[in-house]
């Protein structure tokens, strides 16, 4: 198991790296865009579509991909496969399911751009669905990298993509309004008020690009499909996708429906700061999905060891000791931090660790989620992320009238308490494992006992809430070096070696 585990930890650093590394450059287009979308664009209500803009690509994404990826690691690891023949299938399948939804939005876009308050911009919706589209082709490709183990080439396509959108961002952001002052004829294309578009356009030509360097990958691909498997595949896959459908809704359906619920440039505005300050959140996305792409194919590809459930069990409480060791260093170094974000945005500071608690009880749930991937019966997901998006979208569309952006991040904090536990619940009675819940209540307390006490501590002082907060955030670290101190011991020995 100890191998097991030290594999685990090997594919989570390569792909963490390529995850964290690669969204935190990305990140820093965030303060790029808080501080330098001009009034002239729309300020914070123009990040408000931005925001807007790629909740919908994202739940897009789990349309046309309909649960493909952890399909294809089934059915490839399954006795007798034939992994190319499953990866053939599986990426012909998303990938004409992906050219018809472009066509469709290309003939249909002007009905469509009116329904999501984009008729000013129709062409927004083009782009969109552009890029979704590749992106869900792409989501195959990326898959077939994780099931042969190609961390490197995972890592190198994800990174140069962020690479690349950062330096066209910073082209259009830093140079050409220069440029544009200084060579008007050069620069007849650029202006200001178009500076949302331009970063649609650039995610746009930095999605087509990519698609080039799987070029070896589509040389695998086997011209026509295996019906008989497709069909085997639906069957296992759609429950997936009803599962994925309600998990994005709980985490984009606030963003989605901001602007229904709050329409006009009220509502853009709010949904801009809303969206400005999650991102500070998203630290912890970055680590469930890093945790995601090296975990699933390793569950699925050794699922029949006797000591699985010892070792799930284990990576649980750890995945909870990490996320909330994140947690705690990101509000106590909050007074620096908040410079991440423009000053207009930094009043919905508040909901940083409300989204940040709703996102470690996300991770919780992934991980409780293979019990029914692993006995074909994902129909469960389905019906505990329905539940929990229910739960999402009625405190959004009760409360939000009301208290505005700060119900849609208690909206997300009840969504994906409910999926947890009912995973929970369910998941021992039908398939358990001996999680340590004397530990995990234990130190979820710890965490939340110090988030608490650094605020109410009265320190005016900058520099002293910033000592104080880290003396803090080593009492948390000591706990866990003292309870954990084997663990920590066979880490050393193994560094010694």
């Amino acid at each position: 198991m100890k191998s097991k585990l030290g594999s685990l930890v090997g594919q989570t650093a390569i792909y963490g790296l390529s995850s964290i590394v690669g969204r935190f450059l990305n990140y820093l287009l965030v303060p790029l865009y808080t501080y330098k979308i001009c009034a002239e664009a729309g300020g914070p209500a123009a990040y408000g579509l931005v925001t807007n803009f790629y909740a919908y690509t994202a739940l897009l994404l789990v349309i046309l991909t309909f649960g493909m990826e952890t399909t294809f690691f089934r059915f490839a690891n399954k006795e007798g496969s034939d992994p190319d023949r499953t990866f053939s299938t599986a990426a012909l399948a998303v990938g004409f399911v992906s050219l018809l939804f472009i066509v469709m939005v290309s003939v249909f876009l002007k009905p469509i751009s009116n329904a999501l308050h984009y008729a000013d911009h129709p062409e927004f919706v083009e782009i969109m669905a552009i890029i979704v589209g590749f992106d869900a082709f792409q989501a195959i490709l990326f898959a077939r990298l994780r099931y042969e183990n190609r961390a490197l080439k995972f890592a190198t396509l994800k990174l140069l993509f962020i690479l690349l959108s950062i330096g066209m961002n910073l082209f259009i952001f830093l140079v050409a309004p220069g440029l544009k002052e200084s060579h008007p004829g050069l620069m007849g294309w650029y202006e200001n008020s178009y500076q949302v578009g331009y970063i649609f356009i650039v995610n746009l030509i930095c999605t087509t690009l990519i698609t080039l360097g799987f070029i070896p990958e589509l040389k695998k691909l086997r011209l026509g499909l295996d019906r008989a498997l497709l069909k085997k595949m639906l069957r296992y896959t759609w429950p997936l996708l009803l599962l994925g459908l309600a998990g994005i809704l709980n985490q984009v359906a606030d963003k989605i429906c901001y602007r229904y619920i709050v329409p006009g440039k009220e509502g853009d505005t709010q949904l801009g700061i809303y969206g400005a300050c999650v991102k500070i959140a998203m630290i912890m996305a970055m680590i469930t999905q890093a945790f995601r792409y090296a975990y699933e194919p390793f569950v699925f590809g050794g699922h029949h060891d006797k000591n699985d459930k010892e070792l799930q069990a284990k990576v649980m409480k750890y995945f909870i000791i990490f996320t909330l060791l994140a947690f705690l260093a990101v509000v106590m170094y909050m007074p620096l931090l908040q410079y991440f974000v423009g000053e207009a945005y930094r009043e919905g500071l508040g909901v940083i660790p409300i989204v940040m608690l709703a996102e470690i009880f996300m991770g919780i749930y992934f991980n409780l989620s293979f019990w029914y991937k692993l006995i074909d019966e994902t129909w469960w997901g389905a019906i505990f992320s329905g539940i929990g998006c229910a739960v999402l979208l009625a405190i959004n569309f009760i409360f939000v009238p009301k208290y505005g952006y700060f119900a849609c991040a208690w909206g997300g904090f009840a969504g994906y308490g409910v999926c947890m536990v009912l995973s929970y619940l369910v998941g021992q009675k039908r398939a358990p494992i001996p999680y340590d819940l004397k530990s995990a209540f234990g130190y979820f307390a710890l965490a939340i006992a110090l988030f608490f006490i650094q605020r109410a501590l009265p320190i005016e002082s900058k520099a002293w809430t910033l000592v104080v907060n880290t003396l803090l955030l080593l009492v948390f670290v000591a706990v866990i070096l003292w309870f954990e101190r084997d663990l920590v011991k066979g880490l050393l020995r193994k560094i010694r070696r």
